[in-house]
């Protein structure tokens, strides 16, 4: 099939087709209105029909439409715009440092196929670049449905890594604008000098579940460095001068897996999740494999 004919630059078509029958798995199912179970069917005590969506395995069967499928044979899913819906904001790490080795080719792959899933649910999706100043931080507003596909990847795609913000900065302005409970799917390589642990209260305290996405790149996750060098950050422009870098990677290698283990304790106190990827990590076996083994998706 040709790029012309695709919905969107950011997934293949035959990645598009199975995100659109999956499903976001919080392990909290809080709603807005704490009504119980969040039913991401969206059947019976609804309040208005919204959209259809393919029926998946483990979907309540009182909601399949019949009419459609006497006619093409091809089970559909009534979907219903409940009181209760669930919030997906995605807060995607637009700073500098994203900008090496597809970090944020991946990053936006990823904000695109869990956005599908909220989107296809009748969940409230919304995006929030992050790292980039305030002025230039514009956010999409909540959207739900099929019908938000267009705009959502739209955003999605006219979005750069270049701001100098860091993540957990900006995860604090964007509770300033943001209101529901929900999931919150934080992505960003948290390559930061401040602690993260105090967004993530933050978050958990405002109702939302952090799916926290680490994305390094390969020489970030496996440097092959010797001599004298000079580092420069990316975000600062500072510099810092090394003689012996190699002496320096046992160092580096602990203070990284230090990190890591880091952000997936402060996402596993408040009841959230963590994952770290590689940019070079086929997006195939990330969303069919390794989030679905993990429980993320369904």
């Amino acid at each position: 099939m040709s790029e012309s004919s695709q919905l969107t630059a950011l997934l293949p078509n035959d990645v598009l087709s199975r995100v659109e029958r999956m499903r976001l798995s919080p392990q909290r199912r809080r709603t807005n209105r704490m009504r119980g179970e969040h039913l991401s069917g969206k059947g019976g005590t609804s309040i208005e029909f919204s959209d259809y969506r393919d029926y998946s395995p483990g979907d309540d069967m009182r909601y399949v439409d019949w009419n459609i499928f006497s006619r093409l044979n091809q089970p559909y899913l009534k979907l219903y715009a409940h009181e209760e819906e669930l919030h997906v904001p995605i807060l995607l790490d637009c700073s500098a440092s994203m900008g090496f080795e597809g970090k944020f080719e991946l990053a936006r792959q990823l904000a695109a196929a869990l956005g599908v899933m909220g989107l296809m649910s009748v969940e409230r999706v919304s995006v929030f670049p992050c790292g980039r100043a305030a002025s230039n931080g514009a956010s999409l507003k909540p959207c739900s449905g099929r019908a938000s596909l267009k705009r959502f990847f739209q955003f999605l795609e006219q979005l750069q890594p270049g701001g100098e913000i860091a993540i957990e900065q900006s995860i604090e302005a964007v509770l300033k604008q943001h209101r529901g409970k929900g999931i919150a799917i934080v992505i960003s390589d948290f390559l930061t000098f401040g602690d993260v642990s105090r967004s993530f209260n933050l978050l958990h305290g405002a109702g939302l579940e952090v799916y926290g996405l680490q994305i390094l790149g390969p020489m970030e996750r496996n440097p092959e460095l010797a001599g004298d060098l000079r580092f420069i950050d990316a975000e600062t422009q500072q510099s810092l001068d090394v003689s012996s870098v190699g002496d320096l990677l046992g160092l580096y290698h602990q203070h990284r897996q230090g990190l890591e283990d880091h952000l997936a304790d402060a996402c596993r106190k408040r009841a959230g999740r963590f994952l770290s990827l590689t940019s070079t990590d086929p997006l195939p076996e990330l969303l069919f494999d390794k989030l679905v083994r993990r429980g993320w998706v369904k």
